[in-house]
């Protein structure tokens, strides 16, 4: 499969950002890593090889993007001020520069699905549920969808926007994203084995405020087997990127 990478000067964050593209036809996957690491942090661990049948034949592309969750979510040092300045910056990066970059590269027209494991599942539900009018889905796979584990409690305006427990819950009932949600398909999910705990419990708060919302999304419990690793996050790839791919009704053109 056709490999490229991108690398340039980001303005919104003030340093050096990567994308990675595999495949060059389908529909365009954003791909975030797990927790502080890069765009190079699937093939490290085996993802590509795992979705390579859907990036071979021209059904899939995925553009691979770097974080700075060491400089936000994972800065436990830090001024949280400036912590959630830093995701919001983040954020930006991704609608302002990596997106245009995703149109420019993705021939299909289509609006890419967001997709992450672990932080990467935070971030994309963050993308998805700020912006889903630039979205046409999402796969989140054990995710922490609680700010409050990152931030022990700790608020203010900025990290609430980043904080999509918080504004989901006091979004009112009738505002017109839900129905932009309710038109795209989104798919979150996590095991009930070792080192899920957490995701499990953020996971079931979230899908009661799915619920109270009328936000039809897709929640899923793996087995008391399945653990917060690799291995278990390539099986459900495996599993739920078909799915994604053949919601030809959600995937809508720019």
């Amino acid at each position: 499969m056709e490999r490229r990478e991108y690398c340039f000067r980001s303005s919104c964050l003030n340093k050096d950002m990567h994308i990675i593209q595999y495949g060059t036809g389908g529909v365009p996957f954003i791909g975030f890593p797990t927790q502080c690491a890069g765009a190079g942090n699937y093939e490290e661990f085996g993802v590509i090889r795992t979705l390579s049948p859907y990036l071979e034949d021209g059904r899939m592309q995925l553009f691979c993007v770097d974080t700075v969750d060491e400089e936000s979510w994972y800065c436990e040092q830090g001024i949280n001020t400036w912590r959630s300045a830093r995701q919001e910056d983040y954020y930006r990066h991704i609608t302002d520069e990596v997106l245009p970059i995703v149109h420019a590269n993705a021939p299909s027209g289509k609006k890419p699905i967001v997709m992450g494991m672990d932080m990467g599942a935070t971030h994309a539900a963050i993308l998805f549920f700020r912006r889903p009018e630039l979205f046409s889905g999402m796969l989140a796979l054990s995710g922490i969808y609680d700010s409050s584990y990152y931030y022990h409690g700790w608020m203010d305006s900025t990290l609430y926007d980043n904080s999509i427990e918080c504004f989901l819950s006091n979004m009112p009932d009738d505002h017109p994203w839900i129905r932009k949600y309710n038109n795209c398909f989104m798919v979150f999910c996590c095991g009930s084995g070792p080192w899920e705990d957490k995701c499990c419990e953020t996971l079931m708060n979230l899908e009661k405020i799915l619920h109270k919302k009328r936000i039809n999304a897709f929640v899923d419990y793996w087995g008391f087997d399945v653990g917060h690793d690799w291995q278990w996050w390539k099986h459900q790839l495996e599993y739920f990127v078909p799915h994604l791919l053949d919601q030809h009704s959600f995937i809508t053109e720019l």
